[in-house]
């Protein structure tokens, strides 16, 4: 299920009872395409919609086209919840529309189910994006968790209560008493009729609410569940006053907030305070960057965090990494507030993560490039909200951060997100602000952005700005780093020129980058990039020894150093060399490299381009419906970056002839079944987060 992660508002131990409330979703689900499941925060919306649809897993249900989960509760605001929806839908658009109207063109005419969890904050946007999705996909059903409805006359609303606990058993008796075992495995019930007599007083004055009980259960690490009931007693009360100021499961669930973060110690609640920052996953050594400052330590973190894991308030998932519930982080910044700690923290935050691309950037040329690239995509929300941070009170750093991370934006297909920041940020600064090589850096990830958007003149236009900058900083000299805006002034334009059908111009502008100041291709990563162009070029004005003699010696150097992004790009050409001269078998090697590094980046173009020239090799060997349903996943993929099949001009004519080549073999019937299983393929593939093979 794509997109489906995150952790469950009650819990992540085993789901308990609500059957009558799975019938009514499931129901719902069969009948209506607007459902809304609402209720208070920590009464289980979401784990009863993942067990929904968890139930119905792998049976012929009605959206052949998959389930996907957009997460919302990290978003601070409306801002990031479009490109939420589209990473949910795996689209990386690759177009200059608006990405709202590339969702709506996207999902079309699929029978898919798009699931928006916590709704609450965001309704103004949300209402909007529904209305519109409604009403131009026929076939969409859309399940939203919220606080509370959407307020449409389409919209069916299950409401969700707390789980029945009549004189404190039933369900939420069955929910504290299997959270108290995994908890404290030491007081592992069964219980005694003391204990069990607690128990039930605790499930009572927590109202059932699957949250506050799971926090319960959680001290009883420390603590006794007989002292956990008189604790409640003296805190709640009798929850059968007459006339309640708030329904009593609003402050069941404050209460065991508040009563956890009293239990805490003071150190572990200042920390709980601090990783409220965090709006997405993070690992022990961001906790330790962000949240140490007096009186934390750096070496105090871990154990602190250890700490507050064992009490529920932070959740550790199965690869290392934490959050925090939203209801849990709410109350953490509440307090933050309260101490006033909110704008340093934030700064501390935006370092971390300026340093992260930082990194990132340093390490694109060696082997910890594929990690870079996951570091760099897991930490997107958190980037943003750093960029957000910078633009508001250091724009200079805000244009250091968007030229950094908008090339790997810009692969990722975070296309939308590195336009919006880089220009943003460009806009927000004067030239005389900022240093020539950052300005020249966060022009070159626009113009590489825009290109790959189809604004062919004015990433043009662009390009040939980055040279002039470049230039001025007079003739060139001093070592690799002081040339790097001239030779990424040179990739860009040769890029330009590639994609304009002027490989003879391309050629001209890599030659005299790299004969400037001969160095070897791997001294840097614009560099390498330049010699890329070169091949390119080469191979466009049909010079394939040169091309082939290049290319491979660029793709052994990538392999020797765990380099996959050149390495996928050598692959294609030394396959596009091979189908253009007739070894077929070679082509096909070449084209399934390509891909298989274009996975461990994740990059849905790259993708698309290598599944092209694999279906041609295909043809050509005369597997032509394998051929053709390799055409159908790359549909699929070329489908999910708004374009319709692209690359340099010179691939266009060798899909073409053996496209036709297929069909005439095959016959039209034939050829499009096995086009249209390619397409399911596809789709499956990209749904599943799987391989990216043609099936």
């Amino acid at each position: 299920m794509l997109g489906h992660g995150g952790v469950d508002d009650d819990g992540t131990g085993s789901f308990v009872g609500r059957g009558p409330e799975l019938a009514l979703l499931e129901k719902a689900l069969a009948e209506d395409r607007l459902i809304t499941v609402t209720g208070p925060g920590g009464v289980g919306k979401t784990s009863l919609v993942r067990r929904a649809l968890e139930r119905a897993a792998g049976t012929d249900g009605p959206f052949p086209e998959g389930t996907h989960w957009a997460e919302l509760s990290p978003l601070p605001d409306d801002r990031l919840f479009v490109a939420t929806v589209a990473d949910a839908l795996d689209l990386a658009d690759h177009t200059s529309r608006t990405l709202a109207e590339a969702v709506r063109e996207w999902i079309g005419r699929r029978r898919l189910l798009l699931v928006l969890d916590c709704c609450e904050h965001l309704m103004p946007a949300v209402r909007t994006l529904v209305r519109d999705l409604l009403a131009a996909a026929p076939h969409l059903v859309l399940l939203l968790t919220s606080r509370q409805p959407l307020g449409t006359e389409t919209e069916r609303v299950l409401e969700i209560g707390p789980l029945p606990h009549p004189a404190g058993g039933g369900e939420a008796l069955a929910l504290f008493t299997d959270r108290a075992a995994a908890a404290a495995p030491g007081r592992r019930p069964p219980w005694s009729g003391e204990q069990l007599t607690a128990a039930r007083a605790v499930c009572e004055r927590l109202e059932g609410v699957p949250l506050a009980l799971e926090l319960a259960a959680a001290q009883l690490t420390d603590h006794s569940v007989e002292e956990l009931a008189d604790r409640l007693a003296r805190r709640i009360g009798s929850l059968s006053t007459p006339h309640p100021l708030q329904p009593p499961r609003h402050r069941a669930l404050r209460t065991a907030i508040g009563w956890s973060h009293e239990w805490c110690e003071p150190h572990e609640r200042l920390l709980w305070l601090r990783l409220s920052v965090f709006g997405g996953p993070f690992d022990e050594d961001a906790a330790r960057a962000v949240c140490s400052a007096p009186p934390l330590t750096t070496n105090d973190v871990p154990g602190l965090l250890a700490a507050l894991t064992a009490k529920s308030v932070v959740r550790r998932a199965p690869d290392g990494t934490y959050r925090m519930l939203d209801t849990i982080r709410e109350y953490g910044a509440m307090w933050l507030a309260e101490i006033g700690e909110g704008d340093a923290l934030r700064s501390r935050h935006a370092a971390y993560f300026r340093g992260l691309v930082r990194i990132a950037e340093d390490e694109w040329l060696g082997p910890a490039q594929r990690d870079a690239y996951r570091r760099v995509e897991t930490a997107h929300g958190d980037v943003c909200a750093a960029l957000d941070h910078y633009q508001a009170t250091a724009p200079a750093r805000a244009l250091d951060l968007a030229g950094r991370v908008g090339f790997f934006w810009a692969c990722c297909g975070h296309l939308h997100a590195a336009r919006h920041y880089l220009e943003r940020a460009l806009a927000g600064t004067r030239p005389e602000e900022v240093d020539r090589a950052g300005r020249g850096r966060a022009l070159w990830a626009l113009g590489v952005t825009l290109l790959l958007q189809g604004e062919k003149e004015l990433g043009h236009q662009i390009a040939v700005g980055c040279e002039a900058l470049a230039g001025e900083g007079g003739p060139a000299g001093g070592g690799e780093r002081e040339l790097r805006p001239a030779l990424d002034a040179a990739y860009l334009l040769g890029l330009s020129h590639l994609l304009a059908g002027r490989p003879l111009a391309a050629r001209i502008v890599a030659d005299n980058a790299l004969e400037a100041r001969p160095a070897p291709p791997f001294a840097s990563g614009p560099r390498l990039r330049c010699h890329l162009v070169r091949v390119f070029a080469q191979t466009g004005m049909g010079l394939f020894d040169e091309a082939r003699a290049e290319a491979t010696a660029l793709r052994e150097g990538c392999a020797e150093r765990g380099e996959y992004w050149t390495r996928a790009y050598a692959d294609y050409q030394l396959a596009l060399i091979s189908l253009l001269e007739g070894r077929a078998a070679e082509a096909a090697g070449h084209a399934g490299a390509m891909l298989e590094s274009k996975r461990e980046l994740g990059d849905s173009f790259g993708t698309a381009l290598g599944l092209d020239l694999l279906a041609a090799a295909r043809g050509a060997a005369g597997e032509e419906e394998a051929a053709v349903r390799a055409y159908g996943t790359a549909h699929a993929y070329w489908q999910s970056v708004g374009h319709p099949q692209r690359g340099t001009p010179e691939l266009a004519p060798v899909r073409e002839r053996f496209e036709r080549g297929a069909r005439d073999v095959l016959g039209d019937l034939a050829y499009e079944e096995a086009f249209r299983a390619g397409v399911r393929h596809g789709h499956a593939q990209r749904t599943r987060g799987g391989d990216h093979g043609p099936g």
